[in-house]
């Protein structure tokens, strides 16, 4: 017997709770969930009970400015090694990771799990997707805070990409 939407609702809700997770609940089995990183500052991740799966989600880049077929190549190639979920893009060419969990599947170790390869993909895969797709923003946004004076702390991991640094 399939788990009563009650019982999934509760599962997720504790879990988020165990983890010390920040989370929404705008409605029953909808969870917009903040997964905190290091090189993406937070990850926004909706969970939502559907009829036969929780389905995860998670914004990780807006569409790249250039060198689209090298990021895409990356992302296919890093789908290769995620568990649970994948990287897609929607209409825009935004790139997210979405997976399912089954219904049956769902155990707070299930959902650490795929919460965790979320984390890990959108934060460990960060830098190198703004690295490829939007290298000559960067470099102006570079310059333009030299010219300004402005402070560089938040683009230090990109200080490779500017030749006169």
């Amino acid at each position: 017997m399939s788990p009563t939407d009650a019982e999934l609702d509760a599962v997720i809700r504790s879990t988020l709770d165990d983890r010390g997770l920040t989370y929404e609940s705008p409605e029953p089995g909808r969870f917009f969930v903040e997964l905190p990183g290091t090189k993406k500052l937070r990850t926004n991740c909706w969970l939502v009970l559907g009829r036969h799966a929780v389905l995860v989600e998670a914004f990780v880049c807006r569409r790249p400015d250039e060198a689209f077929e090298e990021v895409y190549r990356f992302l296919l190639r890093r789908n290769a090694r995620l568990y649970g979920v994948h990287y897609t893009v929607d209409g825009e060419g935004d790139v997210y990771l979405v997976g399912r969990v089954g219904r049956h599947a769902v155990t707070p170790d299930e959902l650490d799990r795929v919460l965790g390869q979320v984390l890990e993909a959108a934060d460990g895969d960060f830098n190198p997707l703004l690295e490829l797709g939007f290298a000559s923003a960067i470099r102006r946004e570079w310059a333009w805070r030299v010219s300004r004076g402005e402070p560089l702390a938040n683009l230090s991991a990109f200080r490779h990409l500017v030749s006169d640094s």
